[in-house]
């Protein structure tokens, strides 16, 4: 019966502390995640950043499936935040002011579904803010904004050469030439 006990206690903190967890998550799509993930690396309060998949129709999937098209996924950055150091309103402004949430499927030369604009919230809160931001965002805006809000439901880890992508790879055309404009037009770099 001890035993049991302990496997209970343990079950529910484990629970708890998932959901903490959730709680201080965000997870954006807004074009190719190696840019989503440079731009947030650098915001203050931010603990880590993983590159992965959401939204889509299949279980663990891979780079090639998602660039494919056919699972559905969107490329996502989990972003792991400190809300005694940054709100998940302020990292609302940044995802805003990061991508051009008003093209379908589009972020520059990047198009596909896999490229989409979507907020993935993690519980209703977040979803209530989101929807508010996207409000204020559209004032901003001249064209209508089309990203997405919807609710995360499962969260894809990508693989291991695309974590941390820019850091690893600064001098990769990709990133000489789309991620570090973006991270100075952001006055991030």
């Amino acid at each position: 019966m001890k035993k049991l006990m302990h496997i209970i206690i343990f079950s529910l903190a484990t629970l708890i502390m998932a959901q903490t967890d959730l709680n201080n998550s965000a997870t954006f799509g807004a074009g190719c995640f190696w840019c989503v993930e440079a731009v947030f690396n650098r915001i203050d309060g931010v603990s880590s950043v993983s590159v992965g998949y959401a939204g889509g129709n299949t279980t663990d999937p891979t780079y090639q499936e998602v660039c494919s098209g056919t699972t559905g996924h969107a490329e996502v950055s989990r972003i792991e935040f400190d809300p005694a150091k940054v709100s998940y309103n302020t990292l609302l402004e940044v995802f805003w002011k990061s991508h051009d949430p008003t093209t379908m499927n589009k972020q520059g030369n990047d198009v596909g579904t896999q490229y989409r604009s979507v907020v993935f919230y993690h519980n209703e809160e977040q979803k209530k803010l989101a929807e508010a931001s996207v409000k204020e965002a559209q004032k901003v805006f001249d064209a209508q904004i089309v990203t997405q809000i919807l609710p995360l439901e499962k969260y894809f880890l990508a693989e291991d050469n695309h974590q941390d992508y820019y850091k690893n790879n600064p001098n990769q055309p990709y990133c000489t030439y789309v991620i570090r404009p973006k991270l100075q037009k952001l006055k991030l770099e």
